[in-house]
């Protein structure tokens, strides 16, 4: 059988090109996903690389499905592979954990059995006076590696159950004590 018949046969057609489409959209928008996350952090030199090879899967899946324009499985394998290749993506990244987050961590009550539990764990901690709308308080700060959340979590949570925190991405930090810097 030559090649031509091969792709041809309508096995190929509507059973591996759908499924080798489907695979190429999973890998294009979970390259995708990727890319603007580390843009969004920063990465210079990653990013680029990852939309090289994103926007060649991109073509490559594309002229497939043009190709064969009158095949609808076609079309929803790219579907359904740009639809799991957004979870893929995420799934990714959450396991990478990279990056540099900052804690805030506001108490209205005594902060020593948090500043203490922190700074056994090797994390940094700066502690501020401030004024919250019905008494005084006070106020965490510590920056972690993404990794290092659950664990900081934990602490809040067993030294201050009610605490109030909000986390954000530091997308630079210098100085200080950062745990792995």
């Amino acid at each position: 059988m030559s090649l031509s018949m091969l792709f041809s046969h309508s096995i190929y057609v509507w059973v591996v090109l759908p499924i080798l489409i489907f695979i190429g959209g999973l890998a294009y928008v979970s390259l995708g996903t990727l890319r603007i996350i580390f843009v969004a952090r920063g990465q210079r030199f990653l990013s680029p690389l990852l939309g090289f090879f994103e926007v060649t899967i991109w073509l490559v899946a594309i002229s497939q499905i043009m190709t064969n324009v009158s095949n609808i499985a076609a079309y929803m394998a790219f579907a359904a592979g740009f639809a799991a290749g957004n979870y893929v993506g995420i799934l990714i990244e959450e396991k990478m954990a990279i990056g540099i987050l900052a804690v805030r961590i506001i108490l209205t009550q005594n902060d020593e059995i948090l500043k203490n539990g922190l700074a056994a764990a090797g994390f940094g901690v700066t502690s501020v006076d401030a004024e919250g709308i019905h008494s005084p308080v006070k106020l965490i700060f510590t920056v972690i590696r993404r990794k290092d959340l659950a664990k900081v979590i934990r602490i809040i949570n067993e030294s201050h159950s009610n605490a109030f925190y909000s986390v954000e991405d530091a997308r630079r930090v210098a100085g200080g004590v950062v745990p792995g810097k």
